[in-house]
């Protein structure tokens, strides 16, 4: 054969025993090191076994070349013993870190040669026997890597599982935290003979599921001995408790063992490295966080003084175990749950085993929330190790079997990817490698030979899918356990464990929700299933809101009134966003979940493309004005515009309540202006549609089609703002003018009685919320007509109309019926209130009297002005009559501030140069906030407000509405203070003058 044949031939057989570089593969195999072995196919059949071929070959030329006898042992040995061949290639070619090892200690393989060295499971005291000759931090780190090596062969070679190996790392720390403090005491005998010192293990450690790179939490726990003082014997723990950190964590020529992390001590790094016991449990008793008992859930004694570690243990645990009852549990595990998001940098999100959607710590987190729930009447499930814990809560009815052995499956593969990641190069981390290279050799470890790059990919999103939904299978599916039929051989949660994780999940009344749970679920109809189906989901939706009860209570009865239809529970199974929409709505306050229960059919709403975007009044008014039309009567016909009105008020409920919270699917909204100016027109366009209908109704009943006056309605205030919150009255103006040949007393009655007939319409009792008409600010008040002529009007603003009368009229736009006579009316009122001249500095005055008059008259007894979001400092009114008094000193010259709408005209006096730009921001944003306050309050508690509620829950649902999340409800009311003092602040300036 020719030397291109015989190339040819070497480069087909090593790319079939999986080299990726065949070119480098062949020229090791020809360097002399190898040349005992290079035509052995056992050495070519033994590299192809491994992860990565290239990087085994290249190990063990390293390894041999660093050999006294040029590797002849190594080799021989190697080629004569298939046990040792599949270890050493094993670690060879997955690990690239501890091959550099081997190089540098050549003697080291030799740990892997013997059966027993190689293959039993040792425990602390055999890792202890191999560090027991390390006197100094150098050979304790080399001692150590010699003992990581022995666990990583078996560990790649399958003698081992994934909990195995990570509790064998979790033994040789302790193992190397023994020697360490050792160490630390023969360095310094007087210390150790003032104290008595436990190094207690805590997170993976003391869980023994130990990483093979990770840093080793601990927390260190002194005691006085032989009568010395308690201050000199801490000072003396202290020292040696560094000395320890010390030797496991500097970096030698070996580098580092691993950080040793005293982090999890109370006060963290702000609190003393060593505490007595006594000390620790004040804390504890006084201070501690829910995370905290939850951290110490997997303490366990490691090193030290024994006696002093199983005391500690001992004390903690009650607190540990009863951490579930204290108040603020279900606002702080809500808050360590989210924190497990958001802690993970944007660009590593699709990476991330361990935070990552369905990553490891959604695993841990949720199995240690239900030990923390049940633990504390089942001591079964006081283990700190991951999947001892889960065993045992399916083997106590708390989770189902089948979800159990998923979830089990699912931590094993994710944990089993990590280790072996962090193997390749012995570093911290958690990311799944980008390069191919990497990919494949992470895949052929784990067992995937056959297109190993897909392979991987494919098993890793299915069982991160499956831990993706470990809250459902996890925690709310066995609520459902409790009340529904199970399958012969399944385990039912108990009615007092279902009541322990409902109240922990935030409910206040868990036997109120098991009723609601057990009347939705129970039996085998269809309906039963599928709602069996949704409910583990929606009742984390529910538990995620400031009011789980109200959510699933609202949730029952929109069932109840709508479980028949088959449409119903279809839409909420089949159309993803449905079921999510209906819960954040369900859940929120009162307002929405009313105007549901009134008809319920318009939950179809939140599962159509576009039924979540309020209508405007071009698509409302036609609908409205033919509805009326084809009415019997005047009383059908606005019966039938009121039920507009409530579907649409609903529509733009459900929108801003979804926009607000936001849904997986769709991230909350960035910007409150958007959504302020998005209520408050689609409310004023329903408000002027429901105006339309009334008037037309009212009408029909007297004149059929034709009035004998012509007729229009003026919004005013907010109303002609366009900026209607959801308890808003419409503040109007009501004008006719007879038409010709009309006698004017006659048209007179005639507006007077549609008038009268429209606020009836209107106010009628029934199941639809009323719309009250406010006309107070027509000229002289309460004490004016109710109706005038448009001359009437002009008369009267041309020989008495007053100061506060000009400022009305800023907000003054057509709303319903004549729009040529609504037009005559604006033309009659611009003069008034964009004055030609301005204002002199009498009229400046009066407006500034009359707005201290208002602050100090109007605002109610015991209110708080800093809270008050219409007449409180920096509130509404301030920003209002400020934006006002601009437009009435420079409308007449400045078109852009000719607007009834108060964000556009502080926009038009910003980029005059009126206002500065910061101070337009400030007061824009106090505005806004104080409108979304009212807004929040009026959907929460259903009835209008101008202040906070005082009802804790309410000022949560309030505060989440605002964007704040689970027991931020103080941090709430902190920035509505400083939002509105600064704005208040602008105020002074602009307004007063300063």
């Amino acid at each position: 054969m020719t030397v291109q044949g015989r190339r040819s031939s070497t480069f087909t057989r090593l790319l079939r025993h999986g080299f990726t570089d065949p070119a480098d593969a062949e020229r090791l195999l020809e360097l002399p090191v190898l040349s005992s072995v290079r035509g052995d196919p056992v050495l070519l059949d033994a590299l192809g076994g491994a992860a990565d071929p290239d990087l085994a070959l290249l190990g063990l030329v390293k390894l041999a070349e660093a050999q006294e006898d040029g590797g002849r042992e190594l080799l021989n040995t190697v080629l004569g013993s298939k046990p040792l061949r599949d270890r050493l290639f094993g670690v060879l070619g997955a690990s690239e870190a501890l091959g550099d090892h081997l190089a540098r200690h050549p003697g080291d393989w030799r740990a892997l040669a013997t059966y027993e060295s190689a293959d039993l499971h040792p425990g602390v005291a055999e890792f202890e026997h191999g560090l027991a000759g390390a006197d100094d931090p150098v050979s304790l780190r080399v001692g150590y890597r010699r003992c990581l090596l022995a666990i990583a062969a078996r560990d790649v070679c399958g003698t081992t599982d994934v909990a195995q190996a990570a509790a064998e790392l979790a033994a040789l720390a302790t193992a190397t935290l023994r020697r360490a403090l050792a160490l630390a005491r023969l360095a310094a005998p007087e210390d150790a003979a003032l104290c008595r010192l436990a190094v207690i293990a805590m997170g993976k450690c003391g869980g023994d599921e130990l990483n093979y790179v990770s840093d080793v939490d601990v927390i260190f726990v002194g005691e006085p001995v032989n009568g010395a003082e308690e201050a000199t014997a801490l000072q003396a723990a202290t020292r040696l408790a560094a000395h320890l950190m010390r030797i496991c964590s500097e970096t030698t020529i070996e580098g580092a063992i691993w950080p040793v992390d005293a982090n999890l001590r109370p006060e963290g790094r702000n609190g003393p490295l060593v505490r007595t016991l006594s000390s620790h449990l004040a804390y504890y008793q006084r201070w501690a966080k829910t995370w905290e008992f939850q951290a110490l859930l997997k303490a366990r004694p490691v090193a030290g003084d024994e006696e002093l570690g199983a005391a500690y243990v001992e004390a903690v645990s009650p607190l540990v175990w009863h951490a579930a009852e204290r108040d603020n549990f279900v606002t702080d595990v809500q808050k360590m749950r989210r924190r497990v998001v958001d802690n993970i940098p944007v660009h590593h999100l699709d990476r991330e085993l361990k935070l990552g959607p369905g990553g490891l710590r959604d695993v841990e987190f949720a199995v240690q929330l239900l030990q923390l729930v049940h633990g504390r009447s089942d001591a079964t499930l006081h283990s700190g190790t991951t999947l001892v814990a889960l065993g045992a809560l399916a083997a106590g009815g708390y989770v189902g079997r089948a979800d159990a052995a998923q979830l089990d499956e699912a931590y094993r593969f994710l944990r089993t990817m990590e280790h072996r990641i962090q193997l390749h190069r012995l570093r911290r981390t958690h990311l799944v490698p980008k390069e191919e290279r990497d990919l494949r050799r992470l895949a052929r470890s784990m067992g995937l030979r056959t297109e190993p790059v897909a392979a991987l990919e494919k098993e890793w999103r299915r069982h991160a899918a499956v831990v993706r939904r470990l809250h459902e299978k996890l925690f709310y599916r066995p609520l459902l356990d409790a009340v529904a039929q199970l399958a012969p051989g399944e385990t039912r949660l108990s009615a007092k464990a279902a009541g322990q994780r409902l109240e922990a999940l935030g409910y206040a009344d868990p036997a109120g929700a098991l009723r609601h749970l057990e009347a939705l679920s129970s039996g085998v109809s269809r309906k039963a299933a599928i709602q069996r189906t949704l409910l583990p989901v929606l009742l984390g939706w529910f538990a995620d809101s400031a009011d789980p009860d109200a959510g699933l209570l609202n949730f029952r009865k929109v069932s109840d009134a709508l479980g028949k239809t088959p449409w119903y529970l279809r839409l909420l199974r089949d159309e993803g966003a449905a079921a999510e929409n209906l819960a954040r709505v369900l859940s929120a306050g009162r307002l929405a979940p009313d105007l549901l229960m009134r008809a319920p059919e318009a939950v179809a709403i939140l599962g159509a493309p576009e039924g979540l975007r309020p209508r405007d009044r071009a698509q409302l008014e036609p609908e409205v004005l033919a509805a009326v039309g084809r009415a019997e009567d005047a009383e059908v016909a606005v019966a039938v515009v009121r039920g507009v009105r409530r579907r649409e008020l609903f529509r733009t409920t459900a929108a801003d309540i979804i926009g607000s919270y936001g849904t997986e699917d769709s991230p909350a909204e960035a910007d409150p202006g958007a959504l302020v100016d998005r209520v408050g027109q689609a409310v004023t366009d329903l408000t002027a549609a429901t105006i339309a209908g009334a008037l037309r109704a009212a009408v029909r009943t007297q004149w059929g089609d034709t009035l004998p006056t012509r007729f229009t309605v003026i919004g005013m205030g907010r109303f002609g703002g366009h900026e209607l919150g959801y308890g808003s009255d419409a503040d109007v103006l009501f004008v006719h003018e007879p038409r010709e040949g009309v006698d004017e007393q006659e048209a007179a009655r005639a507006a007077n009685a549609v008038v009268a007939e429209m606020r009836r319409l209107l106010q009628l009792p029934t199941a639809d919320p009323p719309l009250l008409i406010d006309a107070d600010l027509r000229p002289e008040g309460r004490s004016g007509p109710l109706v005038r002529t448009l001359a009437s009007y002009a008369a009267y603003y041309r020989r008495w109309s007053l100061g506060w009368e000009a400022q009305a009229l800023l907000r003054a736009e057509p709303m319903a019926g004549d729009q040529e006579l609504g037009r005559r009316f604006l033309d009659l009122a611009d003069p008034l209130r964009y004055p030609k001249a301005g204002l002199d500095e009498a009229a400046v005055r009066e407006i500034r009297r009359l707005k201290a008059r208002m602050e100090n008259e109007r605002l109610p007894r015991g209110a708080d002005p800093a809270l008050h979001t219409k007449l409180g400092r920096g509130g509404l009114s301030d920003v209002e009559w400020t934006v006002q008094l601009l437009q009435m000193l420079h409308g007449h010259e400045l078109p852009a501030l000719r607007t009834t709408r108060t964000r556009r005209a502080l926009a038009a006096a910003a980029d005059a140069g009126l206002v500065t730009e910061a101070d337009a921001r400030t007061l824009d944003d106090a505005w806004v906030l104080a409108t979304r306050v009212r807004n929040g309050v009026m959907l929460v508690r259903g009835r209008a407000g101008d202040t906070f509620p005082s009802d804790s829950r309410e000022l949560g649902a309030v505060a989440r509405y605002l964007g704040y999340g689970p027991g931020h409800a103080g941090e709430m009311l902190d920035d509505y203070r400083r939002t509105t003092r600064r704005a208040r602040a602008v105020v002074e300036e602009l307004f007063y003058g300063g």
